[in-house]
């Protein structure tokens, strides 16, 4: 029986391709969790998108090795650990925080639900700091017991095989990434 991980995931397209690389090694729980996106319908619209994708997906591979878990939409709290930081550059010290805020609650919700290893679906994009997330997932599942797995998701062309993907299963990309801030710098 493959070992259990987490994948924290900030949407259906972005997992597409790391759901596709774990779930031969791994039964993977996808962890929708985005509490940045300040606005509820973009919010529950990549909601549905990534559990549109879990049954596509469920379709090929054995149901209980692939299953999915949302924690508390709670845009506030993002604003709250981002203020003072909204001039920042997309990329820089306010997407950090954000990455923080969202792996520290991955890390808690694996320990809390037996977990030993978690990861992210935030290094598939080629906007993003694979050395900045992957350190701080280190450092979040330190605080909380579990291991972080720092997959490089982007490498092997993970990126497009995600558009690739998207297309098949005919989900919903965003062109930004979640927060009010990228949707203004988009």
């Amino acid at each position: 029986m493959p070992e259990k991980i987490l994948l924290h995931s900030c949407c259906g397209p972005c997992s597409s391709a790391c759901i596709e690389r774990l779930l031969p090694d791994y039964d993977v729980t996808v962890f929708y969790y985005n509490p940045c996106i300040d606005d509820p319908e973009e919010y529950e619209l990549r909601k549905d998108n990534q559990i549109k994708l879990i049954h596509a997906v469920r379709e090929t591979y054995d149901k209980d090795r692939l299953n999915f878990a949302a924690g508390k939409y709670d845009p506030e709290r993002y604003l709250d650990l981002v203020k003072g930081l909204e001039e920042e550059p997309e990329g820089g010290a306010r997407c950090a925080v954000c990455f923080r805020m969202r792996l520290l609650e991955a890390a808690k919700y694996a320990k809390e639900h037996g977990f030993s290893k978690f990861t992210t679906t935030l290094t598939v994009s080629p906007h993003k700091n694979y050395k900045v997330i992957s350190e701080i997932g280190r450092k979040a599942g330190e605080e909380e017991g579990v291991e972080y797995m720092p997959f490089d998701f982007k490498k092997k062309d993970g990126f497009l095989r995600s558009i690739q993907l998207s297309k098949k299963y005919g989900l919903y990309r965003q062109d930004f990434c979640g927060c009010r801030f990228s949707r203004r710098e988009k």
